[in-house]
């Protein structure tokens, strides 16, 4: 398949699924420079694709004329026009299952989600570092033929903020650490009384800037910007692309086992992630991160960590495990990375 010039990679789902292809692309595009890709995603997501060379991006209406089995038949002859050569499923669900059918001769290559090995870990049986999410993606596009090292990353460069943004956020001089206190599931969030506390003692020496989105969410993080001085909630206040420039000029990020840190990474930004009753060995963490800049609950106070893959299961008691790390774990470590 290394003579083929034109491949669709399949990439629907969540923010930080989408944003964890990017450094995989990055690397295949700068291995592979003969290579044409288009992303079939959706819409929203097309900002994270923006520095990437030769990349065409197809925007999938998944609840417009793409919907059901004949939506999936129109959108497989609207791809076949450009010419695919082969097909990169990096999601693997019903939906590109069908798309497979209607691919039908084309190499269609689908990801490994590993999902017995991850049944193994969250059960109890097997507690250990499972494949990387990043490197199954690899692992795609190297059945397909393609050479692929993912040891070796390259970044783009901090983007030059816009005069709107610039004004918004002030003249700051100090470095900026971006926090991003929420998750899909209260289980995989730092308590926000602790987080407080982590936001007040930062604010004292850097410029901190918090990401989040919702309305409950946004009035939470107005909360903090208003009783700390160098605190700027920037949620809802810049588009996608925006707020992306502003996480390239971060000196660190500190997520949950979010999607704000797989932005930041896929970017080069250092990323500090604390994991609740998620845990890094099922392979999300943050690309290109060491080890030990994730912080992970007490296992010996939950045992049963981690109870699940994404943090929608878990135990009666669980649900504020990433509260047995102690707020002054995380400053050191953060203030240890960013001098």
């Amino acid at each position: 398949m290394s003579n083929s010039k034109h491949i669709l990679v399949i990439r629907l789902s969540s923010m930080g699924d989408v944003a964890m292809t990017v450094p995989v692309l990055r690397a295949l595009i700068e291995q592979n420079p003969q290579l044409k890709i288009t992303v079939l995603t959706r819409q929203f997501f097309f900002p994270f694709f923006r520095d990437l060379p030769n990349v065409s991006l197809f925007s999938f209406a998944i609840n417009g004329k793409h919907n059901g089995v004949f939506g999936l038949f129109k959108l497989s002859k609207e791809l076949k026009v450009l010419g695919i050569n082969a097909v990169a499923d990096l999601h693997n669900v019903l939906r590109s299952n069908i798309l497979k059918f209607f691919f039908f001769g084309k190499p269609f290559v689908q990801i490994d989600k590993g999902r017995t090995e991850k049944k193994a870990l969250i059960s109890g049986e097997r507690f250990q570092q499972l494949k990387s999410t990043h490197q199954r993606y690899a692992e795609v596009f190297i059945k397909l033929g393609f050479s692929l090292d993912l040891s070796n990353p390259s970044f783009p460069k901090p983007k030059k903020l816009s005069s709107k943004v610039s004004e918004a956020l002030g003249n700051k001089t100090t470095k900026w650490i971006g926090i991003a206190p929420f998750a899909a599931y209260e289980s995989k969030m730092y308590p926000l009384d602790l987080m407080k506390e982590i936001i007040e003692s930062l604010s004292k020496d850097y410029t901190i800037i918090l990401f989040g989105g919702g309305t409950k969410e946004t009035s939470i993080l107005n909360h903090f910007e208003y009783e700390f001085e160098s605190v700027m909630n920037i949620s809802g206040k810049f588009t996608l692309d925006e707020e992306l420039d502003v996480i390239s000029n971060l000196s660190i990020m500190l997520s949950m086992d979010s999607g704000n840190g797989h932005l930041a990474a896929m970017l080069g930004v250092k990323v500090v992630t604390i994991w609740g009753v998620t845990h890094p060995f099922a392979g999300f963490a943050p690309f290109n991160q060491p080890e030990d800049y994730a912080l992970t609950a007490d296992r010996n106070q939950y045992p049963k960590i981690p109870t699940s893959v994404y943090g929608n299961k878990y135990p009666q008691g669980y649900e504020n495990a990433a509260g047995s790390i102690s707020p002054k774990t995380i400053i050191e470590k953060i203030e240890s990375i960013v001098g």
